[in-house]
């Protein structure tokens, strides 16, 4: 034994390990957040509590507490407890799982829970070898993932287990974790005598962003910087270094921040809008996506109703395609606040909307003559143009006469219905003037 090999035959004490796994709940009074599954009378609890747990899935985000309530289930329940991550292993290893849990369900009649971590990084396929034994009930299986499990399970599994949403932790519960952790004696901080100052506090709550792990492990990393007993703002701030954001691009943040980015700016909302694009930003979301949205949102919700919207949008993205990040940013902001701010109608997606409905379900009769091109030799004899009305021959450039088959619309209404919303109302006021027979632009 010398200082670079550790003693093999030493038992690791408590204090060694890290400040997020001392603190793990030994009960479920102790665990923060989730009521809506653990609160009394709750049907999770009473599975736990009766030890009646069947197969399940744990979804939330990281540091919320899934593995930990894993581990109070371990050490409650009389089956066996088995523990495994998707990361780390394989479908061999789950295999020689089931194998020990076959064996042990044949010689002792005991059920074997399996918690599997990550479950979500097995793909569909791997997923199948745990299927026919939870059918079986060669084991319950309790899986935790961070991704949508409707999409990231595979359904025959899903089917046989119920999902269990997890919410990220709110900021005061952070903050009562971290006062624990500093005042706890035996498990935490509390011989120290450290003293949080309150500003530090609430920046190591919210910086956090909701993980329990995140937060416990920059509070243990500011109390070794910290030169005295406090732990100021400034040194809270070191230990946290570049905060994270809570962001993956790949995963269900992404589309539930572009979710709430698209929804701001169609409920007019310029503040929420620029609050999700830059947090995007910040977290390293690709600008040009964000720039393809706002042009795809520019004809979606506004429409006529503001005719600028799109070619600003368009200007956005191509600045966003020319310049690149990080000055990108303020092209992407302006086209945001001025869509946000911009007057909306959902009418050209409507419009598009019937106009495909009837070009895949009605009948089409053809091109009527009028509008048909008789230009090709021959075809005036087949009668194509000729009765067409070229409209810049009347008042106001304008002439009634049909362009459609005959018998569409199909539902008897226009496809185009414009709303009374900024520049869309002057072009139905427009419309209806002209099919009324009014053809005086200036009245």
């Amino acid at each position: 034994m010398n200082l670079f090999t550790p003693d093999e035959t030493a038992t690791p004490t408590f204090s060694a390990a890290p400040l997020a796994a001392r603190m793990r709940p030994s009960a479920l009074d102790e665990l923060m957040g989730q009521e809506h599954l653990l609160s009394v009378g709750k049907s999770l609890r009473q599975a736990i509590e009766q030890d009646e747990l069947r197969s399940a899935i744990f979804w939330g985000p990281p540091g919320c507490g899934k593995s930990t309530l894993a581990s109070l289930i371990a050490r409650t329940t009389r089956s066996h407890f088995e523990s495994f991550s998707a990361v780390t292993g394989g479908v061999a290893d789950v295999r020689k799982l089931i194998e020990l849990a076959k064996e042990r369900r044949k010689a002792y009649n005991q059920r074997t829970l399996l918690f599997v971590d990550e479950i979500h990084r097995f793909n569909k396929a791997q997923q199948d070898a745990f299927l026919p034994h939870v059918e079986d009930g060669t084991i319950v299986l309790i899986g935790a993932t961070t991704e949508n499990p409707y999409f990231s399970v595979n359904a025959p599994l899903l089917s046989r287990a119920r999902v269990y949403p997890f919410q990220a932790l709110g900021n005061h519960e952070i903050a009562a974790l971290l006062t624990r952790a500093l005042t706890d004696p035996e498990r935490g901080l509390g011989e120290r005598g450290l003293v949080l100052e309150p500003q530090a506090h609430e920046y190591l709550a919210a910086a956090a962003n909701g993980d329990a792990r995140a937060a416990l492990g920059a509070l243990e990393l500011a109390a070794s910087l910290a030169k005295g007993a406090s732990i100021t703002l400034a040194v809270a701030e070191e230990a946290v270094g570049q905060r994270s954001l809570g962001y993956d691009k790949m995963g269900d943040t992404h589309y539930d921040m572009v979710s709430a980015l698209i929804k701001s700016i169609r409920g007019s909302d310029p503040d929420a809008a620029i609050y999700y694009l830059t947090r995007m930003l910040e977290a390293g979301e690709d600008p040009r996506f964000l720039a393809r949205r706002l042009v795809i949102l520019a004809s979606e919700d506004i429409g006529c109703a503001d005719p600028s919207a799109l070619p600003l949008a368009m200007a956005g993205f191509q600045a966003t395609e020319s310049i690149g990040m990080p000055e990108c940013a303020l092209n992407l902001a302006h086209v945001t606040l001025y869509l946000a701010a911009a007057p909306k109608s959902n009418a050209c997606t409507k419009a598009l909307g019937r106009a495909r409905e009837d070009v895949r379900n009605a009948a089409f009769p053809g091109i009527p003559k009028p509008l048909r091109d008789s230009h090709a030799k021959g075809v005036r004899a087949l009668g194509h143009g000729e009765g067409y009305l070229y409209p810049h021959d009347y008042p106001g450039g304008f002439v009634k006469q049909s362009y459609l088959p005959e018998g569409l619309p199909s539902q008897g209404e226009p496809y185009y219905q414009p709303t009374e919303n900024g520049v869309e109302a002057k072009l139905k006021a427009r419309l209806r003037r002209l099919w009324d027979g009014d053809t005086n632009e200036n009245t």
